[in-house]
């Protein structure tokens, strides 16, 4: 990996160099189309990306949109550097926040362009697509353009090791049945978009996920208008993936919310995960802790599960604001703090169910299970 102050390759030298007349791409008006790309480690990609939207977009009134989120390889470094030289250019650097979905929704909400396109940096979607998409919506019948990896048999030749091919052929058909919408790739990365359908429902996007395209059309509030055009899913040229194990939960996590028509928070699904292996942790230390008495093995098996919970919760469900160094020691405090009201209540319950009869495995159990709302509510508002 090259350092950010380190000599540029060639071809971001002649981004940096070729422009003679930025003014000319950002009419007196603004940009026509907005095109936002997350990035995250992607430097290499970048001026590359600068230069195939210039070639593809000749004659439209453009600019690109890169909502880095902090990369450590210097990104947001290139990036401005070559915003510096080229008025179409812009960077958006995240700190402290991770997640595609609320990259591309902070993208266009700082879009003042009728139209918003969302492109990877990774070169595996086809840019030449995109004033085909411009074209589709500037008729005026069309909301939404996405570009479909499942419309044609090679739209998935390339790009994907057979597993991720069938981890998103399986995402597809889940969004297809969730949606209850004629479309192809309803989790594809690549579209062109009415920018007012986007600032309509941004207040219910969910920041930490993948899959923008799904939420934004499932949050709509009346059904969008929507065209696909096929491509060819392209081999990475640079950088690594984001997605990961957790990306697919959170996908999971965000169909059954809007199945419950945001009943059921992602957020929650997986902070209830998590205390399924808290729940787990518990009564593995109550059946080792025998020769205790109740209340006092009831205790233990509580804090030790209440620590268990903080640092997985800490990894997993608040990933994007993941804490760290010093906070995440007074998180803990704080975490422990909260959720001694719960466990108050978790050794009470337990107890008093215990005292009349219930079996002891079944009255820790209950009483376990009575403090979990009261610590969700209580450390995603004062923890995290």
């Amino acid at each position: 990996m090259k350092a950010p102050d380190e000599e540029a390759p060639l071809n971001e030298q002649a981004v940096l160099a070729h422009r003679a007349a930025p003014a000319a791409a950002v009419a007196a008006g603004g940009p026509e189309v907005s095109v936002v790309a997350p990035t995250f480690n992607e430097r290499g990609n970048v001026a590359r990306l600068v230069e195939k939207l210039d070639a593809t977009l000749a004659g439209v009134a453009w600019e690109v949109i890169f909502v880095d989120d902090n990369s450590p390889d210097g990104t947001a470094a290139l990036v401005k550097e070559i915003a510096a030289r080229d008025a179409r250019v812009r960077c958006l650097r995240r700190v402290g926040r991770r997640g595609l979905a609320g990259a591309v929704t902070v993208g266009a909400l700082a879009s003042a362009a009728p139209f918003v396109a969302v492109i990877d940096a990774d070169m595996q979607h086809d840019e030449t697509l995109l004033p085909r998409m411009l074209g589709l919506l500037r008729a005026g019948d069309t909301d939404l353009v996405v570009g479909s990896r499942y419309l044609e048999a090679a739209g998935l030749e390339h790009g994907l090791s057979p597993g991720r091919k069938a981890a998103s052929q399986f995402a597809n058909a889940l969004g297809k049945k969730a949606l209850k919408a004629d479309l192809s790739d309803p989790v594809s990365g690549f579209f062109m978009i009415r920018r007012e359908a986007i600032d309509r429902v941004a207040d219910q996007l969910e920041p930490s996920g993948f899959k923008i395209l799904f939420d934004i059309i499932a949050s709509q509030p009346e059904p969008l208008r929507v065209k696909e055009l096929p491509y060819a899913f392209a081999a990475r040229e640079a950088g690594v993936s984001k997605l990961d194990n957790r990306v697919a939960l959170e996908y999971l996590g965000l169909v059954a919310s809007k199945l419950s028509r945001g009943l059921i928070s992602p957020r929650i699904i997986f902070f209830g995960l998590v205390g399924v292996s808290g729940l787990f942790v518990h009564m593995s230390v109550l059946l080792l802790s025998t020769e205790l008495r109740f209340a006092y093995a009831q205790a233990l098996a509580g804090a030790t599960a209440m620590t268990s919970n903080y640092f997985i919760n800490n990894v997993i469900t608040y990933r994007d604001k993941r804490l760290s160094g010093w906070k995440l020691f007074t998180g803990y405090l704080r975490f422990c703090a909260l959720c001694a009201i719960g466990l108050a209540a978790s050794v009470a319950v337990g107890s008093e169910l215990e005292a009349h009869g219930m079996p002891r495995l079944l009255a820790g159990f209950s009483g376990a299970v009575s403090g979990a709302v009261w610590n969700y509510v209580s450390t995603y508002l004062g923890v995290w």
